[in-house]
C-alpha cells in the first residue's frame, strides 16, 4: 500500500490543482511518513556545448527560436530568465490557427505543441546555447510524446527551426549528442518545418512568475529555473523578462 501511495504522490501536480488534490499531496506526505519528492538534480544533464560547423556570421539584433517541451509554462519559464533573452511567449505550433486554443490543443489531435517563441539578441546567445539550454534544463529531450505528469503528442519534444541555419544546427546538435551518448536513451526530439507560431491565452503567459506556489509549478518547473541558475551562471538572470512588461512598454 505504502508504494502505491509514493507513487500516486508523484503524479499528483497535475495542470492547475485544485484545493482538493493540494490537500491531498499533504495527506499522502503524512501518510507515507516521507517529504514528497519534486524534480531534482538528477533529472537535469548538462549537455555538451554545439561543435560548431562553419558558423555564420549574425549581424541581426533579433532572433527568434520556436521550441516545445512539455507544458510551456516551465519552458517559458526557463528562458525569460537567460540573459540576451527578450521575450518568450507561450504558445502552440504545429497545427492549424483554428485549432490554435488550449481547449482543442488539449485533445492532442491538432499537430500542436505546447511551444515557446523565444525571441533573443544573437549578439549575446547564440541559438547553440539556446539548445544547449533546452537539452540541459528546460525539458527531458528522451521523452516521447510526454514530459513528467504530461502525456499526448501535444507535450511532444520538437524544435520548428525559422530558417535552414537554424535547422542545420538543430540536426547537427542532435546528432552530435546523440553520437556522443550524452544521454542513457535516444533524444525523441524531432525537427519539425517552419509553421506559424500562435500565442497562447493570456493566462498562460508568465505562468510561472505568477503561481509560483502553485503545487505544478513548485514540482515540477521551479527546479528547472534552480537548474538554469546552477549549470549557467553566466547566462543566468535573477530577474524574468516577462510578457506583461513587454506588452506594457509597447
Amino acid at each position: 500500500m505504502l508504494k502505491h501511495l509514493k507513487t500516486f504522490a508523484r503524479h499528483l501536480p497535475l495542470r492547475r490543482p485544485s484545493l482538493g488534490a493540494v490537500t491531498m499531496v499533504v495527506l499522502l506526505g503524512a501518510a507515507t511518513g516521507t517529504a514528497l519528492s519534486r524534480a531534482s538534480s538528477d533529472d537535469f544533464h548538462l549537455v555538451p556545448a554545439f561543435a560548431p560547423i562553419a558558423p555564420a556570421a549574425r549581424e541581426a539584433i533579433t532572433e527568434e527560436a520556436v521550441l516545445a517541451g512539455g507544458c510551456f509554462w516551465g519552458v517559458q519559464g526557463v528562458f525569460q530568465h537567460v540573459k540576451g533573452v527578450t521575450n518568450a511567449v507561450s504558445g502552440y505550433a504545429g497545427g492549424a490557427q483554428a485549432s490554435a486554443r488550449y481547449r482543442e490543443v488539449g485533445s492532442g489531435d491538432t499537430g500542436h505543441a505546447e511551444a515557446v517563441r523565444v525571441t533573443f539578441d544573437p549578439r549575446q546567445i547564440s541559438y547553440a546555447r539556446i539548445l544547449q539550454i533546452y537539452f540541459s534544463v528546460a525539458h527531458n529531450p528522451t521523452e516521447l510524446n510526454r514530459q513528467g505528469p504530461d502525456s499526448g503528442t501535444q507535450y511532444r519534444s520538437a524544435l520548428f527551426p525559422v530558417n535552414p541555419e537554424q535547422a542545420r544546427i538543430a540536426k547537427a546538435y542532435i546528432a552530435q549528442l546523440d553520437k556522443g551518448k550524452v544521454f542513457k536513451a535516444p533524444i525523441a526530439t524531432t525537427i519539425e518545418p517552419a509553421k506559424p507560431f500562435y500565442a497562447a491565452e493570456d493566462y498562460h503567459q508568465d505562468y510561472l512568475s505568477q503561481h509560483p506556489n502553485e503545487p505544478y509549478i513548485m514540482f515540477n518547473d521551479l527546479p528547472k529555473v534552480d537548474a538554469l541558475k546552477r549549470m549557467f551562471p553566466d547566462q543566468y538572470r535573477a530577474d524574468p523578462v516577462l510578457v506583461s512588461a513587454t506588452v506594457a512598454r509597447k
